[in-house]
């Protein structure tokens, strides 16, 4: 009697689990052209860290920067655009002015 029984209750089990896992998967529209902007920044005087990202996008057009402090007391700069048309252009610039240490004295390099 209960072969009778837990066959049927196993299908109906079966397909209850069905209909609630099922998928409700609704995918969202891909036609709606991208928007958003967004800027960061890091700067820590401690550890010498100085960078950041700024980039603003309408639809297929984007723009931004980013920059990076060098060792040498610089700030690279990187700015660029972004279209259908022409790709990924950048244009790279240098701030400030390079400085190098001192270079140590060396010896007279005689062996004793």
């Amino acid at each position: 009697m209960y072969p009778k029984i837990s066959i049927p209750l196993l299908l109906l089990v079966a397909l209850s689990a069905s209909l609630v896992i099922g998928d409700d998967f609704r995918s969202g529209s891909y036609d709606t052209p991208a928007n958003y902007n967004f800027n960061w920044n890091v700067q820590d005087d401690y550890s010498n860290n100085n960078f950041g990202q700024e980039e603003t996008r309408n639809g297929d057009n984007t723009v931004g920067s980013y920059f990076v402090a060098l060792p040498d007391g610089r700030i690279q700069r990187v700015t660029y655009t972004v279209d259908p048309y022409g790709g990924y252009q950048a244009q790279v610039t240098y701030e400030g002015e390079a400085r190098y240490p001192t270079p140590a004295k060396q010896g007279g390099g005689r062996y004793n």
